[in-house]
């Protein structure tokens, strides 16, 4: 077989996922969503008879392509990974993200037992395969989510950072556990699955301990070639090194090693153009193939009523295992239930990583391929409910304003609230002075608020509030 029969698919491939990615980044949805569809509209050239255009060579090649772009889709979202953030929520992004983990996780490991085999199957074959279907619901994706916070100025608060900061954990640990869970399949039970276990905490040392050596001596490359391209490429080595050690020596996915890889060089100077390179190799060609690959391959005809009627069940597991568990861990963090809901809704988003892990699960022979169409279900309906609930649960905040203090110095607000703490999220930054404070910035309209009564003048005294706009001293605050 010619290898220039590869070209035409590749160029319809490219062609079309662009349009369609403009399509759907248009009408508010992830453009990966456009991929997809590309690929199962080209899949169906696959039905007419004696075409030449998928064939077994072509396709072959496609998916070669494909296992590179997910390399690198994984090596960028571990260089895009903000560890500082991590640490600055602490504790309440760790509590969100254990229990947005387990409670997915849980919810889909339950009505996979329901349908594959009930709960009377317990071999350890089963056990597994539930289990990821679970893990597969632990991805999460605040693309959409942060685009809209950012709309809503919502993005810095402390509800915000604890939704990224919370993002990130979440890739972390769903990529751990869908390695040693693909790990403890591949063995033979026994004594195996301890050498498993073994052999990934291994792994994760190994990854920590070279990559301390790396980012050192990416520190003195950065230094000394800022912005060249070389650093980009030595980055590039490092990714495919690792993902090539994970899978060769530990047993570990190479998407786990790619991931590491970029989380090892990520928050060093030279990351964020590191990443843009990344962007500009990945979605030129590979990610494209990857996402369409999947969309071409995606094979309805196994979808019968019991596969529907589970993946139908599986996407609302998927949307509120996120809601309940990420929502449940807000509350533990003390944060007020309509702030809880928020960051359940915004944890709800699913994109690429939750497609690599189904993607996964199929190359291993884990679930069943007819559960791909309801992945996308999953993806479209997130990316279309998440922005819409987040905005409604703003709304009503958005609208309120405090209009005046009583005679004790507290804040009466014309929305009936009750305090100030009612309106926490919209408390901007401090005043000018040190009893000051600016709240309820709506549109171009910001209030400032004088917080001990003694201090306001007797012109100030009548009960109306002091506007920014007009206190000339106070301009930019």
């Amino acid at each position: 077989m010619e290898y220039f029969t590869i070209l035409l698919p590749l160029a319809m491939i490219l062609f079309f996922s662009k349009l369609l990615s403009i399509g759907s980044k248009r009408i508010g949805l992830p453009q990966v969503v456009g991929m997809l569809i590309v690929g199962i509209l080209l899949g169906l050239i696959k039905l007419i008879p004696g075409q030449q255009i998928f064939t077994s060579f072509t396709l072959e090649g496609l998916s070669f392509l494909a296992k590179i772009g997910v390399v690198l889709i994984m090596f960028s979202a571990g260089l895009g990974t903000d560890i500082k953030q991590v640490k600055a929520t602490g504790f309440s992004a760790t509590v969100i993200t254990m229990l947005g983990v387990i409670v997915p996780m849980g919810l889909g490991f339950v009505v996979a037992c329901g349908f594959n085999g009930g709960f009377a199957d317990w071999s350890e074959e089963t056990i597994y395969t539930n289990l990821f279907y679970g893990v597969i619901l632990t991805a999460t994706s605040v693309s959409v989510t942060v685009a809209t916070l950012k709309e809503l100025g919502k993005l810095q608060t402390k509800v915000g950072t604890a939704i990224v900061s919370a993002a990130i954990l979440d890739d972390i640990i769903g990529v751990i556990l869908l390695s040693l869970i693909i790990g403890l399949s591949q063995g033979d039970g026994g004594s195996s699955t301890g050498m498993v276990i073994l052999y990934t905490v291994l792994f994760f040392v190994a990854a920590v301990g070279i990559g301390l050596l790396f980012r050192w001596l990416f520190k003195k490359l950065e230094r000394r070639y800022p912005h060249n391209r070389r650093v980009a490429i030595w980055s590039f080595a490092v990714c495919f090194f690792y993902a090539y050690a994970a899978e060769k020596w530990f047993g570990v996915a190479d998407i786990t090693g790619a991931f590491m890889a970029g989380l090892m060089l990520s928050g060093l100077s030279e990351s964020p153009y590191v990443d843009r390179k990344t962007d500009i190799s990945s979605y030129l060609i590979f990610a494209p193939v990857f996402f369409a690959n999947i969309g071409i391959n995606t094979d309805f005809s196994g979808i019968t009523a019991t596969i529907a009627l589970f993946g139908v069940c599986y996407v609302i597991a998927g949307m509120l295992g996120k809601v309940i568990g990420c929502g449940t861990g807000a509350l533990i963090c003390k944060y007020k239930a309509k702030d809880s809901l928020v960051v359940g809704v915004a944890m709800m988003g699913r994109a690429e990583v939750v497609l690599v892990c189904a993607q996964k699960g199929i190359d291993y022979n884990m679930i069943d391929p007819a559960i791909m169409p309801f992945v996308l279900i999953l993806i479209i309906a997130t990316s279309l409910l998440t922005p819409l609930f987040l905005k409604l649960l703003y709304g009503k905040t958005r609208k309120s304003e405090a209009q005046f203090l009583d005679g004790s110095g507290e804040i009466v607000l014309s929305s009936g609230q009750d305090s100030v703490e009612d309106h926490s999220e919209d408390i901007l930054s401090p005043g000018k002075f040190e009893n000051e404070m600016i709240i309820n910035k709506t549109g171009e309209h910001t209030t400032v608020f004088e917080r001990n009564f003694d201090n306001v003048s007797a012109s100030d005294k009548s009960g109306e509030a002091k506007d920014e706009s007009s206190s000339g001293e106070n301009k930019g605050e």
